[in-house]
């Protein structure tokens, strides 16, 4: 029988704690079958699982392990492992593996408690937690703070939809944002980022930023709700708004492209993509006029919006030029987009907050709903609700320290 033995060193974090442990293991010519290692506010917690050959004894092995450690002021903990056990282990590693990830202003024990209970009771084994958030300080008032939890997790539930569904009904009672994801080489190769433009990028509908201006602002926004909601065919509500702006004077469009709020975290988010290198776009059912001014702003790779129709004396005709960027449109051009940068739909993100985005977000490889209506958070793979844009950057993996600061 081979001897296999669990060390666990736990204390206050130093530097030279996992070097002196390892080098005594060396002297022994001791086989290391797993490590594993973890600080939480500057306490250390070191687990190595290791083989004993034959040739060497565990004993003098374990009690040098026992004295550098005194030495070192750690506690220690041995504990053997039967092999048939360490065997059956070893199988495991062929599960798939998912991610949970939960996001909030604040993160309480009710809330892992909750996350942490849906996933036991679907038959999810949690491997590791990490903090992907920076530490916030107890004296901090802010409300945009951040905080945001990652559990890797061995297994895949028996019914997806309904552990889905009890995600979303959780997130909705604690204010929190949960995410689920196959953990694939896909999550980490994610190359292209498709977004809307109103209400996702910007804190506003920009066909009701003009309707103010041309009188008719009510009427306008009632069948904008309508539309995001998906009480209304798309092509037909921008119809009917469209016809409404009809003698819009040209003038009002630089002023309302400056007062146009950006949507907290879109620089944040935007500026670090492409740190790293992502290609981004716009494909928006708003108008080019304003995706342009975005593009200058935030350095968009691709715009794809609607062009408002201007007549000889710079009044709004009520009509657009070309196609109209419609829900079906925008699940084209990822598709054009993605073949012209050589990625594949899986490694593409697509976020939007209303019912038209819903055909990119189900084709696109992690398509998020942001901010959105309750049919948009129900049909889409995931949904960011309590958070900035900024936050995305935690469902593809990246730590608050990854990140370039605005």
């Amino acid at each position: 029988m081979k001897e296999i033995i669990l060390l666990n060193i736990s204390g206050e974090d130093k530097p030279g704690v996992t070097s002196a442990i390892t080098n005594i293991l060396a002297q022994f010519e001791i086989n290391i079958l797993d490590i594993g290692q973890a600080v939480i506010h500057d306490t250390l917690s070191l687990g190595i699982l290791i083989e004993v050959p034959k040739s060497a004894e565990s004993s003098p092995l374990l009690r040098d392990i026992l004295f550098k450690a005194h030495e070192l002021n750690m506690n220690i903990r041995f504990q053997p492992v039967e092999e048939d056990n360490y065997e059956h282990w070893v199988e495991g590693q062929g599960k798939s593996r998912h991610i949970i990830t939960l996001l909030s202003r604040k993160l309480s024990s009710r809330h892992i408690a909750r996350v942490t209970e849906i996933a036991a009771s679907h038959g999810l084994n949690i491997d590791n937690i990490n903090r992907l958030s920076g530490r916030i300080s107890l004296d901090e008032t802010s409300d945009q703070t951040k905080a945001c939890v990652e559990f890797s997790v061995r297994g895949a539930p028996a019914d997806a939809e309904k552990l889905k569904a009890e995600f979303l009904n959780t997130a909705s009672d604690l204010d929190v944002d949960i995410a689920f994801q196959e953990d694939n080489i896909y999550r980490r190769n994610r190359r292209l980022v498709v977004f809307d433009m109103d209400s996702t990028l910007i804190e506003a509908e920009v066909i009701d930023e003009l309707a103010k201006e041309a009188g008719v602002g009510d009427q306008v926004s009632e069948i904008t709700e309508a539309a995001m909601r998906g009480e209304i065919d798309f092509n037909e509500s921008f119809k009917r708004r469209m016809a409404l702006l009809k003698g819009l004077d040209v003038s009002v469009l630089d002023q309302i492209a400056e007062r146009l709020p950006m949507t907290e975290g879109a620089e944040e988010l935007v500026s670090n993509l492409k740190a790293l290198g992502f290609k981004t776009a716009i494909l928006s059912g708003g108008f080019n006029y304003f995706a342009s001014h975005l593009q200058k702003k935030l350095g968009f790779d691709y715009v794809y919006a609607n062009e408002l129709d201007i007549d000889a004396d710079g009044k709004v005709t009520g009509e657009v030029k070309g196609t109209i960027v419609n829900g079906e449109r925008k699940a084209e051009l990822l598709r054009e987009i993605a073949e012209k940068e050589g990625v594949s739909l899986e490694q593409t993100i697509a976020v939007g907050d209303g019912a038209n985005d819903l055909p990119m977000l189900s084709i696109a490889g992690l398509g998020i709903a942001f901010r959105a209506k309750p049919l948009v958070r129900e049909s889409a793979k995931q949904a960011i609700s309590t958070l900035g844009l900024d936050g995305i950057l935690y469902l593809i993996g990246f730590r608050d320290r990854d990140t370039v600061k605005k």
